[in-house]
């Protein structure tokens, strides 16, 4: 017999009229007991209201933005079970009989797993829509059983899968090149930052007589320099292969592909190899986008990939993009001595970035570059005896129009049509995103998708942790991806960080913010290295004073952004972070200083009085 129970707000441990920021479920969806129903935030944490009991969500008591207090009903759930179901406080609420039970909302698809293993206990939501008919399994014998298999040997899909060894579990990583890092070690972020550090110690030198130091022409050896980067990357490539065979973690190299819900088969150099799985976590990643219409088969048309092979070192070089791929791999390009275009289509470099934290950083490559084109694109690329002869339309033309190398750094795409992952019931949208939950499933119970693949931001750093999320539940922990924020760095030369709100997504959801600056020109250290140009930037909710956003622009901008994530994170409030004691001198404690100008209580600036 169905009843319908009244899920109430437990003890909140002292506090009351704490407002929901989130709902979890629907009406009609079908949940499992201690599911968390709707999100609280208390003025120092937040917290999930958890269902006494599984079954149907008949009605929900709540909305966003109501005030909750202990006792209160936010849901009524229908039970077949009620007797098992209900717990002490609870209180079952008569019905009208069965022909009155709402349908059920569809459930994600599963098949059967090879072999029992412990089942996660689901706290969120797994995605819905129009789900994908699982391919039949094979029926053929495999080559390697495993309980769980991760696709994809990036940041995300090795710390997947050391964090699932570690939690006990038979691994399976699956990688198609023979190094473990995927883009981000092999040729991405951290190949690209050694170039960068190169590239820094080269301006650093010609300005060294600022100061009375000269070191003279520096003398570019490429050939030391490409060893120099491999040999980072080697390093590193290494050590996560240590880590991998100490955890006992199996490594098959090839393309993997799904057959059916539990089964990939992969093609190595030896052959085609099925692996069968309980549980998998894709990882697969993005790649670089190629515009139509451009010369791709010309070998001086290059993809981030290919420019930090660093085969020359161009006289004339079009970078398309003004992102932070396509500015990083300038800021290499022009320090090694090629001359510099940047065309971009948006209004402003780095779209989506404030436009003072951007400022800067296009004022100093505004005097460097030979040109910085914004709302333009190119037509065009015609390959000719003399170089690549560019088209350009837009407000904004460059007058040189032959490149001996082009760089296309317009974005990542990612690669989830790549997968057969319909073979497993698992949705991809026409873009190849695949949409997760927050314990990182697919629409498939036992499928989990982690990084690129799911979404904006693409960062190593999102997917890291993401990594361990999945892993967790995989391997039948509960954990759930709930970061308040994420950080963006740009690694340019001055850097741009920023965490949190910009003052344009701020001003777009109507937020009454304060703000406080503090300018580097005021700063002991800055000026001692004589970098003055930056600035601190932090936001703060002018109601609840929490900082809610905070940009930096300078020198180790990157490295300073952990504080103010931190600070988010916390719910820490302007006062929190001004009061914190910052070592003196240095960069860092513009953070604090940027609080205390928020607050009016700065004293390393004159402000006017406050009326």
């Amino acid at each position: 017999m169905a009843n319908t129970i009244e899920v109430k707000v437990p003890d909140l441990g002292g506090s009351s009229e704490v407002p929901v920021i989130e709902v979890l479920v629907k009406v009609g969806d079908t949940i499992k007991k201690d599911q968390g129903l709707v999100t609280l935030e208390s003025d120092k944490a937040t917290m999930e209201v958890p269902s006494s009991a599984a079954g149907v969500v008949r009605e929900l008591r709540v909305k966003l933005g109501d005030k909750l207090s202990e006792g209160m009903v936010v849901a009524l759930v229908e039970s077949a079970n009620a007797a098992a179901n209900v717990p002490v406080g609870a209180t079952p609420v008569a019905t009208a009989g069965a022909a009155s039970r709402p349908e059920a909302a569809p459930t994600p698809s599963t098949s059967p797993a090879p072999k029992s293993a412990a089942s996660p206990v689901a706290t969120g939501v797994a995605p819905t829509g129009a789900t994908v008919a699982p391919s039949p399994a094979s029926g053929r014998q495999p080559d390697i059983e495993c309980q769980i298999v991760v696709i994809g040997a990036g940041p995300g899909g090795y710390s997947a899968a050391f964090r699932a060894a570690d939690l006990d579990q038979n691994v399976v990583l699956i990688e198609r090149y023979a190094e473990l890092g995927g883009v981000c070690l092999n040729v991405g972020c951290i190949p690209s930052k050694a170039l960068l550090h190169a590239a820094k110690v080269i301006d650093e030198a010609a300005h060294a007589n600022d100061y009375g130091v000269s070191f003279g022409a520096p003398t570019i050896d490429l050939d030391q320099l490409r060893a120099y980067k491999s040999k980072v990357v080697k390093t590193l490539n290494a050590g996560l292969a240590g880590m991998s065979k100490q955890r006992k973690v199996t490594r098959v190299t090839g393309v993997a592909k799904f057959v059916s819900a539990n089964e990939v088969e992969v093609a190595t150099a030896d052959g085609a190899k099925l692996v069968r799985f309980e549980k998998a976590i894709i990882a697969c990643g993005s790649q670089p986008v190629k515009l139509p219409g451009l010369s791709w088969d010309d070998p001086h048309l290059m993809d981030s990939t290919d420019a930090l092979m660093l085969a020359d070192i161009p006289k004339r070089l079009l970078v398309i993009g003004g992102g932070i791929i396509g500015l990083e791999m300038a800021c290499v390009f022009d320090a090694l001595g090629s001359e510099v275009t940047v065309v971009e289509l948006a209004e402003q470099l780095m779209p989506g970035c404030d436009i003072d934290l951007v400022k800067p950083l296009q004022t100093r490559l505004t005097k460097r570059y030979a040109g910085i084109h914004l709302k333009t694109k190119v037509a065009a690329l015609d390959a000719k005896p003399d170089g690549l002869h560019a088209t350009f339309e837009g407000e904004s033309i460059p007058k040189n129009v032959v490149f001996d190398r082009v760089l296309c750094a317009v974005g990542r795409t990612p690669n989830g049509k790549k997968l057969n992952a319909e073979a497993a019931g698992v949705n991809v949208d026409a873009r190849g995103f695949i949409a997760v939950d927050k314990q990182m499933r697919t629409n498939v119970l036992h499928i989990f998708a982690i990084g690129d693949v799911v979404g904006q931001p693409m960062l190593a750093h999102k997917a890291t942790h993401e990594a361990k999320v999945a892993a967790e539940n995989a391997s039948g922990h509960k954990s759930e991806f709930v970061a308040r924020v994420i950080p963006s760095v740009a690694y340019t030369d001055p850097e741009i960080a920023w965490v949190g709100l910009t003052e344009t997504e701020a001003k777009a959801r109507g937020i009454a913010y304060g703000k406080g600056v503090f300018p580097w020109a005021a700063s002991g250290r800055a000026i001692g290295i004589g970098r003055t140009e930056g600035f601190t930037k932090m936001l703060y909710d002018e109601t609840t004073q929490r900082v809610i956003g905070v940009g930096i622009v300078g020198p180790h901008a990157g490295d300073l952004i952990s504080e103010a994530a931190l600070a988010i994170e916390m719910q820490a409030e302007i006062g929190d972070v001004g009061l914190t004691i910052h070592p003196h001198p240095t960069l860092g404690e513009t953070v604090g200083l940027a609080a205390e100008v928020c607050e009016g209580t700065v004293t390393d600036l004159y402000l006017p009085k406050r009326k």
